[in-house]
């Protein structure tokens, strides 16, 4: 058994024994959104799902080299208190960037790829491409963390008064409100494979350099976004804050087209990772450039994925030195903890709730749906990665665009973020303008909407006409596929709305406790455990 861990930001663990994985993010389990430290709860999760002892653990592998030596004490600490005094026999240390890359060739299903990682900075860089070949990753070029795409585009986020390295995607859909009215090449450039960094700063030295440049009221930011989060859009400093986005996102978009068009010159599909492969849209050119076919992009593209990355990279190498690595395709997320129908029975007995077992559960929602209900969705195993589908989401009706506000203020939403679809496999080309291949499964990539689709689901497309689907094959989700095709019986319409189960801020749920509380939080109308229907 080899167990993958990351102990920084987004921490997590991975367990794999041979061809079941278990993973787990430690923020689903403490409730701690976007976790930094030990990831013990991760650790224990993953050995009792799959029924392990530590010491069955073969191999410890451990994301990220460079820790200061406080943080390093306390890793050996942690591992010391779980695997016992001889744990470093165990260990290997898996470079950041090695392990975002390593996450997603080895899970791409291809032979041959070009393994692409860029992020904000992790070890020292900032960037890594690799060519992989029959298992083996060799890097041809790579960015310091001086020359970081991520950290300008987190700069931006700062400037424009929200959480950067957490808050980007908020950029990212604000850009579709603006105009690219600024030039930002004499910022940050691409230079071969690698980037250059025309500012000579990062963090917050470069956020105040933007704002000097931009003009931009840095000690008002905050209050600005908040305008921005409430819906009030119209104001001249918001209609500027939008503007900056949209230049930065156009920016970004630019660059990454610029780095995919010389990546062609290889003749091999990219597998990609990394926090800034989170950005739905850049992901789109880089699709329109390469071909739908012939990119993949990690499903836990950020952080939270490096404990999986560097398990995976190290049992590759282990069976490249047996000769029997073969490429792997990663067919479906659903690799975290799932609970039984006793433990939902007894949760809701304990609480002296009102309930109801349901016999058919797809048709059952369905009819909720349709009546317009905002349904909590529990079922199976919790999905790995930043993206709930369909095992621990919130659905509602994509028909009716007020649904939105009233998911907005149930959630405590920011208002122009949009929402995205769940759609039947078989239906993807006929709701997709510009799906030229294989349907994105994992909402990593973002779609043209075709005219009927934007007519027939209002509430799932984002103002500039695109949106970010699932698509759901039936042998991958049974259930869930049947509950989409249960609402276009009913309706004529093969998608739902489907957003994270959470609370704006918070973690999505993991256990049936947690849904439970946030599904009298939110107020939804109906929550749906393994089953078992309760009303609000």
């Amino acid at each position: 058994m080899i167990l993958g861990i990351h102990d920084g930001h987004d921490a997590g663990a991975v367990l794999i024994d041979g061809r079941r994985i278990f993973a787990v993010n430690e923020e689903r389990l403490n409730r701690i959104k976007k976790y930094r430290g030990f990831p013990e709860l991760s650790v224990r999760k993953v050995m009792e799902v799959a029924g392990a002892s530590p010491g069955e653990v073969a191999v410890i592998a451990v994301a990220g080299i460079f820790r200061k030596q406080k943080r390093l004490l306390e890793l050996e600490r942690n591992l010391r208190a779980i695997f016992g005094a001889d744990f470093k026999k165990k260990v290997l240390f898996i470079e950041h960037h090695l392990a975002h890359s390593a996450s997603a060739y080895y899970t791409s299903g291809r032979r041959d790829a070009l393994a692409v990682s860029i992020d904000a900075a992790g070890d020292g860089l900032s960037s890594s491409i690799y060519i992989a070949r029959d298992g083996e990753m060799i890097r041809i070029a790579q960015s310091t963390y001086l020359d970081s795409l991520g950290d300008f585009y987190a700069s931006v986020t700062e400037l424009l008064g929200f959480k950067p390295m957490r808050h980007e995607g908020k950029v990212m859909s604000l850009a579709a409100y603006g105009r690219p009215a600024y030039d930002l090449s004499s910022i940050i450039e691409l230079n071969g494979l690698s980037f250059d960094n025309h500012l000579g700063l990062i963090g917050i030295e470069a956020t105040r350099k933007l704002a000097e440049l931009f003009d931009y009221p840095l000690r008002h930011a905050k209050e600005i976004a908040l305008q921005m989060k409430r819906g009030n859009l119209e104001g001249k400093l918001q209609r500027k804050a939008m503007d900056i986005a949209a230049s930065a996102q156009a920016h970004l978009e630019k660059l990454i087209e610029e780095l995919g068009i010389r990546l062609m010159g290889y003749g091999l599909p990219i597998a990609y990772a990394g926090g800034v492969a989170q950005n739905v849209k850049a992901n789109a050119v880089l699709r329109q450039v390469l071909g739908d076919d012939d990119l993949w992009v990690f499903p836990a593209m950020d952080d939270g994925g490096l404990a999986f990355g560097a398990a995976v990279f190290v049992k590759a190498q282990f069976e490249r030195l047996d000769g029997k690595w073969k490429p792997f395709k990663l067919e479906h997320v659903y690799l975290g903890p799932a609970y039984g129908e006793e433990d939902v029975e007894g949760l809701l007995k304990r609480e002296e709730l009102e309930f109801e077992g349901v016999s058919e559960v797809p048709s059952f929602v369905a009819d909720a749906l349709a009546d317009g209900k905002l349904v909590g969705f529990f079922q199976g195993a919790m999905e790995f990665g930043p993206r709930a589908l369909g095992n621990r989401s919130i659905l509602a009706d994509p028909r009716d665009e007020g649904v939105k506000d009233r998911l907005n203020v149930a959630l405590k939403r920011d208002v122009f973020q949009p929402f995205a679809p769940s759609l039947l496999w078989e239906k993807a080309g006929e709701y997709l303008e510009d799906l030229n291949g294989r349907p994105n499964e994992f909402m990593t990539m973002s779609y043209t909407a075709g005219e009927s689709f934007r007519e027939l689901a209002p509430a799932v497309i984002h103002v500039d006409g695109t949106t970010r689907p699932q698509a759901v094959r039936r042998e991958i989700n049974p259930t869930y596929h049947e509950v989409i095709k249960a609402f276009e019986r009913k309706t004529g319409l093969g998608a739902i709305l489907n957003t994270s189960f959470n609370m704006h801020g918070e973690p999505i749920v993991c256990s049936p406790e947690d849904a439970l509380g946030t599904f009298r939080k939110a107020k939804l109308d109906l929550l749906l455990l393994e089953g078992y229907a309760v009303h609000q």
